[in-house]
């Protein structure tokens, strides 16, 4: 007989008392349990003597199509449908430990990774010891002058159902009274937020993206609404100038009466019925940030950001909406965001002074290229040059939006079509396919160089010192992905040497 939810999670309790739970073998430490089963990579249960070598005390497997090898001598429980089930049971032998935490979980094409880290700073000012979960990694920030956690980095945007679990009982461990997490559609549709609580959920919006996952557009939203649909969610704030934003609120409107919604917009949008609305008007740039009027039913305010973009006033009224959703008071959620800065990779600024502006931003999607170029296309006129853009898109992910982001890129004056990360595929056929939606006629705009080192240098040092230079698509990522290796790179890096040899290339002439 297949062992009851309760009984797997008792079993557990007493097979390994106080043992970590863990589901990546490379992760083990002696006392551990280990779960074992088949992923999107790889099956776990082909890693069972590796975790049982590196010290795993138990372990608990998918039982369907698998025979515990007799010579495994530590205790092991089979249980049926375990991928499923992983969050809800990891949640419930470490005793929920979310559960202590107000949590705010962020979905949407672009945006989550700035919400998220914004909204653990904001409620870090305001006093919580804040955790942040996303694509950055695992962070806890402590103190109201803290901005910038250490990460922990997982790989994932949303960790592993039984990572997730774990992680969460080491922030309560270390204090964690609030937390901010990205919730990805890939990660919603895998159950890896299965067993969480979620006090508030933000929808940022809805554009191309991961549709070699979803297959189409209707998938993708479908899997944006789980989120919307948590089982004793309690607020739910929402981008209002996205159009699956309105169809989210009204689905909600209806299918979910008495949960309270919160809309945002910096278009006029319309409100529905019984929506709070969050209204910015007055965008304009200064001093390298963004100054705004916010009507909200709390009061009205004026909002002076460091950040740059209408999109990013977009994301600080969703980060004000999980504030006022919490009881914030209107001054002191507006003080907070007052004080926040680009998260890592996005919308990053290095040079500047007597040499071009390099902003580097993880926009990957055509809907972020598109937007980040229009923020940037402002800062380049108040220097009086140019706006030039490096990018390049993912290998095996959606092809179809490279002739997309190709077009997109030519909202810039200069381009530099380079690699991204291009895995499997090679990068001159990536490039390839992103020029044939490029307009051609004007060539010497456009160049491409495959090596993205030496488009990075080859920008920097072709500009003028009044231009703007975006490096799109890698953000704050370490490494570029080249035939299943993670080799080492970053943007940032390669900016700053490049900044350099453009300052030593001029003191020699």
């Amino acid at each position: 007989m297949a062992p009851s939810l309760h009984d797997t999670i008792e079993w557990i309790r007493a097979a390994a008392p106080g043992g970590r739970l863990v589901s990546d073998s490379r992760r083990v430490k002696p006392g551990d349990v280990f779960f074992a089963y088949p992923g999107e990579a790889a099956d776990g249960r082909r890693y069972i003597e590796a975790a049982i070598e590196a010290g795993a005390a138990a372990v608990v497997h998918e039982a369907d199509g698998f025979s515990w090898d007799a010579a495994f001598t530590v205790p092991h429980l089979a249980v049926s449908g375990l991928k499923k089930n992983a969050g809800p049971i990891a949640h419930a032998v470490l005793d929920y430990p979310d559960r202590a935490m107000f949590t705010v979980a962020v979905t949407g094409t672009n945006g989550k990774t700035s919400c998220a880290l914004w909204t653990a700073q904001t409620l870090a000012r305001l006093g919580e010891a804040a955790a942040v979960i996303g694509t950055l990694g695992v962070g806890l920030i402590k103190g109201k002058t803290s901005s910038e956690p250490q990460f922990d980095v997982t790989g994932y945007t949303t960790p592993d159902a039984v990572l997730l679990a774990q992680k969460l009982a080491d922030l309560k461990k270390a204090g964690a009274s609030a937390l901010a997490i990205e919730a990805s559609s890939i990660g919603l549709v895998q159950e890896r937020t299965a067993g969480m609580h979620v006090d508030v959920a933000i929808f940022t919006n809805l554009t191309r993206d991961h549709l070699d996952f979803h297959g189409d557009m209707e998938s993708y939203e479908a899997a944006k609404i789980k989120l919307f649909e948590w089982d004793g969610l309690k607020h739910a704030v929402v981008n209002l100038d996205d159009p699956a934003g309105q169809r989210l609120v009204a689905h909600l409107r209806i299918s979910f009466p008495s949960l309270a919604v919160t809309g945002y917009t910096i278009a006029a949008a319309e409100a529905h019925d019984g929506v709070a609305v969050l209204r910015a008007g007055g965008m304009r740039s200064k001093n390298a940030g963004t100054e705004f009027q916010v009507e909200t039913p709390q009061g009205n305010a004026t909002v002076r950001t460091q950040l740059v973009g209408n999109y990013n006033v977009s994301n600080t009224l969703a980060v004000l909406g999980a504030l006022l959703a919490k009881g914030v008071a209107l001054k002191a959620a507006v003080d907070a965001i007052e004080t926040l800065v680009p998260a890592p990779g996005r919308m990053q600024q290095m040079g500047g002074s007597d040499a071009p502006m390099v902003v580097i931003d993880y926009a990957h999607t055509p809907d972020a290229l598109e937007k980040t170029l229009d923020a940037l296309r402002q800062v380049a006129t108040d220097r009086g040059g140019q706006l030039w853009c490096v990018f390049g898109c993912g290998g095996d992910r959606d092809p179809g939006k490279r002739p997309q982001m190709g077009r997109i890129a030519q909202g810039a004056d200069q381009v530099l079509v380079t690699s991204d990360n291009p895995r499997s595929e090679e990068p001159s056929s990536i490039i390839a396919q992103i020029v044939a939606g490029m307009d051609t006629s004007q060539p010497a705009r456009v160049q491409t160089v495959e090596d993205r080192a030496a488009a990075i240098l080859l920008a920097v040092k072709q500009a003028a010192k009044q231009d703007v230079i975006l490096l799109a698509g890698k953000g704050h990522e370490p490494y570029q992905e080249i035939k299943g290796r993670k080799m080492p790179f970053s943007d940032t890096d390669h900016a700053s040497l490049a900044l350099t040899a453009r300052l030593t290339m001029l003191r020699t002439h």
